[in-house]
């Protein structure tokens, strides 16, 4: 069995380090409302079911075809894992709030949310990177493994957008009064993510 628990607490750490996803969530919400926050919420969640099925098929038919090209793909991950551990740990980007946003439709903000993430080729691979370090490969049912861990990413993430809608008010007025903290989650977030990496690149 994959290491779901260990996943969990990954996933998040990760999840709730400010980003393009969340921080639209927090911003729709505050500008538009609770229920326009939880619909865009459920958009970027959504658009997370795409990725996880390209990662899925794209790990499983990679591990019976090429036990090089596997090798080769998780190198290439544990340093992209680096790589964007080492950019948010160099980020000094504040969450900026904009209380003037024109009102959209709530199908809109569902659709532009699900678009939005479905055409970020980073969450790919992403998801391509960080899904495999968590298979028990000597257990089997690799697909079926992939799986579970990528509906358990994609029901935090559900749970963790869906409580930043709801509290959009609260964490906006939080994160006005303390400029800092979205510095520390940077930074939090950037550790986990170069120790991440670190841990794929590692022998099995």
């Amino acid at each position: 069995m994959p290491e779901v628990w260990l996943f969990l607490i990954a996933a998040m750490t990760l999840t709730l380090a400010p980003g393009p996803d969340n921080i639209y969530v927090l911003t729709r919400g505050i500008t538009q409302g609770r229920k326009a926050g939880l619909v865009s919420a459920l958009g970027f969640s959504s658009g997370l079911i795409f990725h996880t099925t390209l990662a899925v098929l794209g790990f499983a038919a990679l591990i019976k075809a090429s036990p090089l090209a596997y090798s080769l793909l998780r190198y290439a991950g544990a340093g992209y894992l680096i790589y964007i551990g080492v950019r948010t740990l160099r980020s000094h980007s504040a969450i900026h709030l904009q209380g003037n946003a024109e009102p959209m439709k709530l199908s809109r903000i569902y659709w532009q949310s699900v678009i939005a993430n479905m055409l970020n080729p980073k969450v790919t691979l992403f998801f391509i990177a960080f899904l495999p370090q968590f298979v028990n490969a000597g257990a089997g049912h690799i697909p079926a493994q992939m799986l579970l861990l990528a509906a358990v990413f994609i029901a935090q993430a559900l749970a963790i957008f869906s409580l930043v809608a709801l509290f959009s008010g609260m964490v906006g007025a939080f994160f006005q009064r303390k400029k800092s903290a979205a510095t520390t989650m940077n930074r939090l977030a950037g550790c986990a993510f170069i120790g991440l990496g670190i841990r794929i690149a590692l022998p099995q």
